[in-house]
């Protein structure tokens, strides 16, 4: 099925929908293939969850009806919330634990990571992702928009 005979709308219970023809689907969820290297293209639309029934592929969100983008972008939002790293006030390193105190765009997080992990994953030169014990993630884009402190702090982790 091509991404453009699906017509999107939020159903009822505030999920997103999608409608073919006669078929509709009350809640489907949009999945990113490629969520690190192109955010915006290769959207997977799925019946239920990540795992469920593919019914298209968006190529490039950018060519759907704004109205029909922001409905596949709020469900992105909801799906994949990553805040985004501004300033790293403290990391304490404590009993096998890096402990954070970070300003994200989303507000300021205390959040904990295993040390020793594969919990910093580099994702380019300068764009780290973080995940912590509860497997949340947060996006430093780039590490050079730090501080010089700010990035000592991190080096213990690259």
């Amino acid at each position: 099925m091509e991404e453009k005979t699906l017509t999107y709308f939020e159903s009822s219970g505030g999920f997103l929908g999608a409608r073919s023809g006669e078929e509709e689907y009350t809640r489907v969820r949009a999945v990113r293939l490629f969520p690190f290297s192109d955010p915006d293209k290769y959207i997977s639309i799925r019946v239920g969850s990540e795992t469920g029934e593919e019914l298209a592929v968006i190529k490039d969100l950018t060519e759907l009806a704004p109205e029909q983008r922001e409905l596949i972008e709020h469900d992105l939002e909801l799906n994949y919330f990553m805040p985004v790293i501004n300033k790293i006030i403290s990391i304490k390193d404590e009993y096998g634990y890096a402990y954070f105190h970070v300003m994200t765009d989303k507000g300021e997080v205390k959040f904990t990571i295993n040390m020793g992990g594969t919990n910093v994953s580099k994702l380019s030169e300068t764009r780290l992702l973080i995940t912590d014990i509860n497997e949340n993630r947060f996006e430093i884009r780039d590490v050079r928009e730090l501080t010089p402190a700010e990035q000592r702090k991190l080096d213990l982790f690259l």
